[in-house]
């Protein structure tokens, strides 16, 4: 033996002992994980940054990181000189509206599928996880009629509706998993104690499926509060149009407003923020009970 640090391997050779290479290891994952966080936290950085700048350093050749002069004149004109808080306003009417619907839906559908003999039970999850590989642009068209037809254009309904239907299967998918991980005997035990079905999954499955709930509705928040297509097409006035519709404005033809459109950037991020920090404690609970089937 050559050294404290290693030891001999029969051939005349020494090799690192474990705890070396578990110390390269962890730093290896330190590395990988400080780049995926730069890679992913980068350009919300950059955009905060930029919405920092004045006028004059946003277009200065070569590009600087940091602003010499920190101003808030952006976030002021955002508020003062366009319709932001009107679209902001939509956004959050619509998301809410959203994550309320779906997740009632998806409870209620998720709970036939995991309780009830249904033929066909595995085709229908596979369908559900189908419906995701449709490109949702070959869907803008037939519901534009349709929302014509019925009068819900430019309303918040129209986009409520939309984005529940294209969010539904799979949060019904990821319910459906969660609930069949919950013991049936449950349910079972509780029939006995005198509790019908209802009562049963209120008192009994319902506080068991909070983590679920919360992974499934931060699925459809995020889907609904980034969703641009459908409320590109389906709204055209100022009072109806959401945050990321709103935010397109600021791009013209010959000029981008980066000043607004990162303050706006800026901003539109927080509510999501708040959804993760309200349900982060039984998030990562659901998405990994949730993913697979007990």
């Amino acid at each position: 033996m050559t050294g404290a640090s290693q030891r001999s391997t029969g051939l005349g050779r020494t090799r690192p002992r474990p705890r070396f290479r578990w110390r390269w290891g962890r730093a290896g994952l330190a590395v990988a994980i400080l780049g995926w966080l730069t890679f992913a936290l980068g350009p919300y950085v950059w955009m905060f940054l930029t919405s920092l700048k004045p006028k004059s350093e946003l277009y200065t050749s070569p590009v600087q990181v940091l602003p010499h002069s920190v101003t808030f004149l952006g976030y002021k004109l955002l508020f003062t000189t366009t319709p932001f808080l009107r679209y902001f306003l939509n956004s959050a009417i619509v998301s809410a509206g959203t994550v309320a619907l779906a997740t009632v839906a998806a409870v209620l559908a998720a709970y036939a599928l995991s309780r009830f003999r249904i033929p066909g039970k595995t085709y229908i999850l596979i369908g559900l996880l189908v419906t995701q590989l449709i490109p949702s642009v070959l869907m803008v068209m037939p519901l534009f009629l349709t929302l014509r037809t019925i009068g819900l254009l430019n309303t918040w309904w129209g986009l409520i509706l939309v984005d529940t239907a294209f969010a539904l299967p799979f949060t019904t998918y990821l319910l459906t998993g969660f609930m069949d991980a919950v013991p049936k005997q449950l349910d079972e035990a509780a029939m006995i104690d005198g509790c019908n079905e209802i009562t049963a999954f209120r008192w009994v499955l319902a506080p068991l499926l909070v983590p679920g709930i919360a992974a499934s509705s931060t699925y459809v928040f995020i889907y609904s509060w980034n969703e641009f297509v459908y409320a590109l097409t389906f709204t055209s006035t100022t009072v109806s149009r959401t945050l990321p519709v709103g935010l397109r404005t600021f791009i013209g033809e010959y000029l981008i407003r980066w000043d607004l459109l990162t303050a706006g950037g800026v901003i539109s991020v927080i509510p999501t923020i708040l959804f993760f920090m309200l349900v982060q404690r039984n998030l990562i609970a659901g998405l990994t009970a949730g993913a697979v089937k007990g």
